[in-house]
């Protein structure tokens, strides 16, 4: 028998001007049913699913959530409905408590007493019932990775979530981490729960998924059960051409004599700040022509690796050298020494959404000579630049005077990725180069980053990706606790390897 409907979305569509977002999408989710959708980024995803969640109001269509009418437009009618969400990056309070961080927002602020002692109880059985083991009263800025995501899901499940949305649970996992919570997925669903899984992880959605939705420029061009998927015909899907994710996209770098380390770190450490841990770096090379890649979950200390080589901070101890001489203490130096920086946060820290793509494009050297004089701008120049740049790197725009917060995140990475490499930098610091980017994007920026080490860079790639270290890295060190383990070539290490690693053992 059909299993009961629980969710359906009927003819949604969504303008954002000239821009359809959505363009008449119908779609239905089953009781006890993990559907995965699939899509390029700026595909329609996230406007479908803020639509759903009463983040923006569809311009057409009606959305049902078990056989009653979704009132448009109301956040709280969505979560009283049993719709839950665990976005890619948690929204977690890390001074506070597990139980505190699940159960604040559900007491009413004129409440006499407050129902700790059935929350506690109320979440102990949650935990056990579906294998979320949590520390109620451990701070969330205490916790691993993946037990944060369990205090989300557990978040969601306190609240009566009897449909779970999940973007991009795997990203900030281990190996290890991910098939746990598959197992505890299938725990859920078996009991009734219902989940929509959004990945760009093909292989994934084909496994833990029961059928599969694919959207393309906003309109939902496939779906199908995901037995006999295959991670190329998804892909195809996506991208509407022949793509294969399985296709050889390393090649070896050109043989050549090994050069001098470009860059050397020898006993450095850097003490621990308020929102950041301390770090501790034995030994580390990066030679001109190689990729060294930086394994670890989120938190272990690789944004303070990342600040330290970008000069956004200072060693407390130890030796620092870039080309046999001190390293660049400043950002501005740093550029200028032709160090190179894609950030982990693209649009925190890699654009300023306000402005426009030309401006962005020259945003690191718009003071030089080629840019500016007098103190003042050369426009003509910059607004040349930029055009050259988008052109060059793929940087899909409606004009160069378009602003850039309105670009899809591959297309923002692609122009922070041109901006760097415009500029044939020495050495490359990235940092997640393909957080939450579709199979083309993700094909496209590697391609770059491999094209950069065969001209001669040093490229120092900060990654949770496993996939994505063992198709680019010639060595690889993982980081835990801080702590920066031996860089050894690529070919000593598996995935479940890196992943043990990365768990600290």
């Amino acid at each position: 028998m059909a299993a009961e409907t629980v969710l359906r979305l009927t003819g949604i569509t969504k303008r954002f001007g000239r821009l359809v977002a959505n363009r008449d999408i119908s779609l239905e989710l089953g009781r006890g049913e993990i559907l995965g959708l699939l899509g390029e980024n700026g595909a329609g995803k996230s406007t479908l699913m803020a639509i759903l969640f009463g983040h923006y109001v569809a311009d057409e269509g009606r959305i049902e959530v078990f056989g009653r009418p979704l009132a448009p437009g109301r956040p709280r009618d969505s979560l009283a409905a049993g719709i839950g969400m665990v976005h890619q990056r948690f929204v977690l309070a890390d001074n506070l408590t597990a139980l505190d961080n699940i159960v604040i927002g559900t007491e009413p602020l004129w409440a006499v007493r407050s129902g700790r002692q059935a929350a506690r109880a109320r979440l102990v059985e949650l935990s056990e019932r579906y294998g979320l083991r949590v520390d109620p009263d451990r701070h969330v800025g205490a916790l691993a990775v993946g037990e944060q995501q369990r205090v989300e899901i557990l978040k969601a499940m306190y609240r009566g979530a009897r449909i779970l949305i999940l973007d991009e649970p795997t990203a900030v996992l281990t190996p290890q981490e991910s098939e746990a919570l598959f197992s505890i997925l299938r725990r859920m669903v078996s009991d009734g729960l219902s989940i929509i899984f959004i990945s760009h992880k093909l292989r994934e959605v084909a496994a833990i998924c029961g059928r599969i939705a694919v959207l393309r420029r906003g309109e939902l061009v496939a779906e199908m059960p995901s037995e006999g998927a295959s991670p190329s015909r998804l892909a195809e899907l996506m991208l509407g051409r022949k793509a294969d994710p399985d296709e050889e996209r390393r090649p070896e770098p050109a043989s050549r004599p090994r050069a001098a380390p470009l860059v050397r770190l020898a006993g450095v450490e850097v003490a621990k700040e308020e929102n950041s841990m301390a770090l501790s770096v034995g030994s580390l090379e990066v030679h001109p022509g190689e990729i060294v890649a930086v394994a670890g979950v989120a938190g272990n200390g690789q944004d303070v690796l990342a600040d330290l080589l970008c000069g956004l901070r200072g060693p407390q101890s130890g030796s620092l050298e870039y080309d046999s001489g001190p390293y660049p203490p400043s950002p501005r130096r740093a550029v200028a020494a032709r160090i190179g920086r894609v950030p982990e946060d693209r649009h925190r820290d890699g654009v300023i959404a306000e402005l426009e793509v030309w401006e962005n494009s020259v945003l690191e050297i718009y003071r030089t000579p080629r840019f500016a004089a007098y103190g003042f701008r050369k426009r003509p120049a910059s607004v040349r630049y930029g055009e050259e740049l988008v052109a060059r790197f793929d940087v899909r725009v409606s004009g160069i005077d378009a602003i850039t917060g309105t670009l899809s995140g591959g297309n923002i990475q692609k122009l922070i990725l041109g901006r760097v490499l415009s500029e044939k930098p020495r050495f490359i610091v990235v940092c997640q180069p393909t957080w939450g980017l579709d199979v083309g994007a993700v094909g496209y920026i590697h391609e770059r980053l491999l094209a950069a080490r065969d001209e001669g860079a040093a490229v120092l790639l900060i990654s949770q990706d496993l996939d994505e270290i063992q198709a680019l890295a010639d060595r690889i060190a993982v980081m835990h606790g801080g702590r920066l383990g031996e860089a050894r070539p690529a070919g000593d290490w598996t995935a479940a390897s890196i992943g043990l690693a990365m768990a600290g053992a």
